[in-house]
């Protein structure tokens, strides 16, 4: 196998003359408040530069483009994030999922005005000093100071790994072999102007060294890859085995008291989902029948109990992690006052306030269905 880092300089070269003609110039977090570009070395807002780097750990840029200007819109300064209550934040990032990504920037912001002494700039020119904020990793951290200050950090994402991997055919998935992988990119970047290589870097990822069909033609770096030398890049990078992640049945039960309110709860702060809200349910056991497990679960989890009455919906929901079929009745509030026994809150809400709550993306199809129940038992 040839060395494919034997020459950075040419690669670098290669690569941002590439980038100046092909690479993503509009994306706003990396411009300046008038719409032009940066000068190499020129400071750009450190807030909307990690905001957009959170948004987009587990999230697609198409995707996280208009959540990220709301968000901008709504909390343009760090002292304004800080200032909000978590359930405005949960609400503006619902449906981006991964919901402690939010928990943890806001979490972070009052953490970096805390610390900051009175009128000092409150922001971390660190790489320690970004990974002590909660939800950040390594190339994130890099990533924010590369683009925000122009430091010369590595970077290592998911376009990164897989560009890598092909340029030196490398044997080993990247994950099983990271300080590896960290020591090419730290030999690739670029000193003089680190913002501009790692975006340039993620581009190439992302638009030509693609996971399928990759369009090696157009690569500034085939010539030095050895991945298109060996004819055959998409090989690479190698994969782990991966196994089937888990499935489970939730059953989940929409309570309505005599006034027409629904019953719903706010998830404890822990996890993906939480503070949160939600309607209340479980997980359904072995041999054990739906309208059961609903009633056992509000009868653990809020001391109520119910008249599991007619399905709803029933909506399959895929995690990274795991997969989840939720089986939705609508129930009939008989007994006991509702005890938040696993949650922060519980709260009667008329249906058509569901709206004003911060509510994970799975439900939305649940509160859709309500409503059109709602609406056909209004006409009926």
């Amino acid at each position: 196998m040839r060395n494919a880092l034997s020459d950075p300089l040419t690669l670098r070269l290669a690569l941002l003359a590439w980038w100046e003609t092909h690479g993503r110039h509009g994306l706003p977090w990396k411009l300046k408040p008038d719409g032009g570009r940066p000068a190499d070395g020129e400071p750009l807002d450190p807030l909307g530069i990690w905001v957009a780097e959170v948004m987009l750990q587990q999230t697609q840029l198409p995707v996280v483009l208009p959540y990220w200007h709301r968000w901008m819109a709504a909390w343009p300064q760090l002292e304004a994030l800080a200032a909000a209550d978590q359930a405005e934040v949960l609400l503006l990032w619902q449906g981006l999922g991964y919901y402690s990504r939010a928990r943890r920037l806001h979490q972070a912001a009052r953490h970096l005005l805390t610390i900051a002494p009175p009128g000092q700039d409150p922001w971390p020119r660190t790489l320690e000093g970004w990974l002590a904020l909660p939800g950040l990793g390594r190339t994130t951290a890099g990533s924010i100071l590369s683009s925000a200050f122009d430091q010369p950090c590595a970077i290592l994402d998911g376009n990164v790994k897989r560009v890598l991997a092909r340029l030196t055919a490398h044997p080993v998935a990247p994950d099983r072999a990271a300080p590896t992988f960290w020591r090419f990119s730290e030999i690739l970047l670029d000193p003089a102007r680190p913002r501009a290589f790692n975006q340039a870097l993620m581009d190439l990822g992302s638009g030509v060294c693609t996971p399928r069909s990759p369009a090696c033609g157009v690569c500034p770096w085939s010539g030095a890859c050895a991945a298109y030398a060996a004819g055959n890049p998409a090989r690479y990078p190698v994969k782990v085995a991966s196994t089937a992640p888990p499935f489970q049945v939730i059953g989940v039960g929409l309570v309505f008291d005599g006034a027409g309110r629904v019953l719903i709860d706010q998830r404890l702060e822990e996890g993906l989902l939480g503070g949160m809200w939600e309607f209340p349910g479980g997980k359904q056991e072995p041999g054990e029948a739906i309208a059961d497990t609903i009633a056992r679960e509000l009868r653990e989890e809020l001391a109520i109990e119910v008249a599991v009455e007619e399905e709803l919906i029933r909506l399959d929901h895929a995690y990274s992690h795991k997969r989840l079929r939720f089986i939705v009745h609508l129930c009939r509030h008989l007994a006991g006052e509702p005890q938040a026994l696993a949650s922060q809150q519980v709260r009667w809400v008329e249906p058509k306030d569901l709206g004003a709550f911060p509510f994970p993306a799975a439900n939305a199809r649940i509160i859709a269905a309500l409503h059109g129940h709602l609406v056909k038992a209004a006409i009926g």
